[in-house]
């Protein structure tokens, strides 16, 4: 009876014997790919498109009906052409979904311009107004904020931009990024709340004041959930405004100031 040919210790194949090829992992970005992104992948004359067109195509469907509903194919009839025509131009829908969350983030190349210089506080105030804008009106840009890596060129460049006015803080290297995260996750997460909380009152058809009424009301009728909540018109009071938004941009303002002012302790303690 024949003996079975003998295998290395270490379980590889043995001399000869064809290795097969592990799949490549998924690409992490389409902005770590080798070709350049920000330029069409292909003719432009085919059809007329060009990426340019396509991403902003996209970001006007997400803007119109969500993220939940988006495709290549809905994209594809808005545009007036054919889904596989698309893919002349990215390789996935991911591609494309990267493509347009950078895109939006083009709208922030000019916030926070008008303050002074040497204003690091006016500036800081002007750029996180800025970022919260973006998310409320666009959405969908936060759940691909979360997903994807989100390194595209006009993304980073007010990444940048933010590391530079913390730089003129006075907090020593070291504290600077970790002020970059309270300042950029504040706002994500404030923009976030407010662009769904809108969005919300939009598709119930109603005003954001009588949304918020319609919610306190549901409230009062649950027992357990009354005792943690404030009556609407006291609530407004304390908060200071009359309406939703008024409620809302002082509560913005306050959390910034605190902010600021955690960022000046932090100096004044390490000197």
């Amino acid at each position: 009876m024949e003996r079975e040919p003998s295998r290395p210790a270490t379980g590889e194949p043995a001399a000869g014997a064809a290795v097969p090829e592990e799949p490549l992992p998924p690409r992490p970005s389409i902005w770590l790919a080798a070709e350049e992104p920000a330029k069409p992948a292909r003719s432009a004359a085919r059809n007329g498109l060009d990426r340019e067109w396509i991403t902003e195509a996209s970001v006007r469907l997400l803007d119109a009906e969500g993220l939940a509903k988006f495709s290549m194919r809905r994209l594809a009839g808005e545009m007036g052409v054919t889904a596989m025509s698309l893919y002349w131009y990215v390789d996935t829908k991911d591609d494309l979904l990267e493509l347009a969350l950078d895109a939006v983030f083009d709208e922030l190349a000019g916030a926070g311009t008008d303050g002074e210089a040497d204003d690091w506080r006016a500036e800081l105030r002007a750029l996180s107004a800025g970022y919260r804008a973006l998310l409320v009106r666009h959405p969908w840009a936060s759940a691909l904020a979360g997903t994807y890596l989100n390194i595209g060129p006009h993304s980073m460049a007010f990444a940048r931009r933010l590391r530079q006015v913390l730089a003129r803080t006075g907090l020593g290297p070291e504290r600077q990024q970790g002020a970059m995260e309270a300042v950029s996750q504040f706002v994500y997460g404030f923009g976030t709340a407010e662009g769904h909380y809108v969005e919300r009152s939009r598709e119930a058809g109603m005003t954001q004041d009588a949304y918020f009424r319609h919610a306190m009301g549901s409230i009062r009728r649950h027992p357990d959930l009354e005792g943690d909540f404030t009556e609407p018109g006291r609530l407004r009071a304390e908060r200071g405004g009359h309406t939703v938004e008024e409620m809302r941009e002082r509560d913005f303002a306050t959390a910034l100031d605190l902010l600021v002012a955690g960022i000046e302790a932090m100096v004044a303690w390490e000197e």
